[in-house]
């Protein structure tokens, strides 16, 4: 325990330090500082309306770009099913939405349903025949999936138990690949060090029922998307490089992953750059680092990416894939922020700007996620800033805009509808002073007091109720550390944040 608290101590400060650098260049506008607070606190953007979509955001000549929905906040990962219908992961609400294909085609979800809920902080999807796999923070699951029903049958059924969650990089992305074996890909607790569990950092295989484990691939510090080129069958992974080493370095990466490969982290960056904070790799004489494919620019935060197939795009496209940046959080000046093409050419891998216009001179409207390529052809887009699902179409060389209805976005609203029944008759002061007693414990205030521009938390019961609190407690967004708390101790921190509540005010009259 105590190895731990010094660990969340030194990721703190450097947080700390980190976002006082952003803050001390006077470029961050309030919109910047409110995609820190997605970072650090989960805390939603602004909504996206059609209005922004179509002025604000570019795509390639020929295609075109619509708002598929916009009411689906903290939405992650993507994954179609059989029947053309959209699986959401949602791994800070703990729950998988399906939106119902556009059968009226009217551009939009048909409908909107939460096919399961109470999972503990799902990513990773997939489906193989009646079955619907998930990867949980701490384990993987699998549930009958009735595709053309859009419903789940039965009882959750566990694979493989007993996964790590501690840290920052929690989340686990799981994929069934082209040899019917499962693909799990788990990040490090840290932003750089050696893990205990040497299953973190890793790229491991599964027969489908969850047996024979193997990990396949170390050193690859946070490989959330990954995805097989289907005119190879050649396995790639994003990779975020660490931070806290400047603005341009290192890289993030596309790695080419290999079975008993070793990728560099934590010992080099980049093209196997040694890194200034480990020293030399004491498994030299046994492993070689391998250099990436390709590298991102620094701090881009690759996530989600999937290959493009099909006949519905030009020939450019042929041999390519597309990813979604999502963007630097502890950069002076924002970068990422988009979704680029991959184009694999006789001269390498050439990354093109594929859907931007998500950072305008700081200021931050979106942060794609995952991308997935739809049984229509189209490619559909997460963004957990705006809660948002994008879809480009390809519509040929005169670039003609699909029919689409305008969508009225919601207004974001994170505060309770009407206080947690654990309020009623609950003795506030103690539970504040507990909270208080926590706050401390855990070193928050070496992220939110101190430093010369700490992110402070006055009146943070403004902007959040306690469910959303408690949310950001329970599943916090890297690099914010995941702290090991009891519900009990979390309605403690959360009471000690946000009581007593504001008075409401009165509207204004006209």
């Amino acid at each position: 325990m105590r190895k731990l608290l010094i660990g969340l101590l030194v990721l703190l400060l450097l947080i700390a330090g980190a976002i006082g650098a952003l803050l001390a260049t006077g470029q961050i506008a309030s919109s910047s500082l409110a995609m820190i607070l997605n970072t650090m606190l989960g805390v939603s953007g602004p909504a996206a309306n059609d209005a922004t979509v179509r002025q604000r955001y570019q795509v390639p000549e020929g295609f075109s770009l619509a708002l598929y929905a916009a009411d689906v906040p903290r939405a992650r990962f993507l994954r179609f099913t059989p029947a053309g219908d959209l699986l959401v992961s949602r791994p800070g609400t703990g729950d998988i939405l399906l939106l119902r294909q556009d059968a009226d085609g009217d551009g939009h979800p048909d409908a909107r349903t939460t096919l399961i809920a109470g999972l503990n902080r799902p990513l990773g999807m997939d489906i193989d025949g009646d079955w619907l796999y998930i990867a949980e923070s701490n384990r993987v699951v699998r549930i009958r999936f009735n595709s053309d029903a859009g419903t789940v049958e039965g009882d959750l059924q566990p694979l493989v138990e007993g996964l790590t969650d501690n840290g920052n990089h929690w989340s686990k992305t799981l994929r069934i690949g082209p040899d019917r074996k499962l693909y799990l890909a788990q990040g490090s607790t840290c932003n750089v060090c050696e893990e205990e569990d040497p299953r973190r950092a890793t790229m491991m295989r599964f027969a489908l029922d969850g047996s024979a484990p193997e990990i396949i691939a170390t050193g690859l510090r946070n490989s959330v998307g990954f995805d097989w080129a289907p005119w190879s069958g050649a396995l790639y992974a994003t990779d975020n490089g660490r931070d806290m080493l400047g603005d341009d370095f290192p890289p993030c990466e596309l790695n080419r992953i290999e079975a008993g490969q070793f990728y560099g982290w934590p010992f080099f960056n980049g093209d196997n750059i040694p890194d200034p904070d480990m020293g030399p790799d004491p498994l030299s004489a046994k492993r070689t680092p391998t250099a990436p494919a390709h590298n991102f620019r620094p701090h881009n935060a690759p996530l989600g990416m999937t290959f493009l197939t099909g006949d519905a795009l030009p020939p450019q496209y042929s041999r390519s894939a597309l990813a979604a940046l999502h963007g630097s959080w502890n950069r002076s000046t924002p970068d990422g922020y988009k979704v680029v093409s991959l184009h694999w050419t006789e001269d390498g891998i050439e990354e093109r700007d594929f859907l931007s216009g998500f950072n305008q001179d700081g200021n931050i409207s979106g942060r794609p996620v995952d991308v997935a390529q739809g049984p229509d052809g189209a490619i559909y887009i997460s963004d957990d800033y705006a809660g948002a699902i994008y879809r480009v179409s390809y519509t040929g060389a005169d670039g003609s805009q699909d029919d689409v209805a305008p969508m009225v976005a919601p207004t974001v609203n994170r505060l309770d509808t009407q206080p947690p029944a654990w309020l009623a008759g609950a003795d506030l002061p103690a539970m504040a002073s507990r909270g208080s007693e926590l706050y401390q414990r855990y070193q928050c205030n070496t992220c939110h007091e101190q430093g010369t521009n700490p992110v402070r938390l006055d009146n943070l019961a403004q902007r959040l109720g306690y469910g959303a609190v408690i949310n950001a407690l329970e599943a916090p967004q890297s690099p914010m550390p995941l702290f090991p708390l009891s519900e009990a101790e979390r309605q403690e921190l959360a009471v000690f944040l946000l009581w007593p509540q504001p008075e409401p005010q009165p509207e204004p009259q006209q």
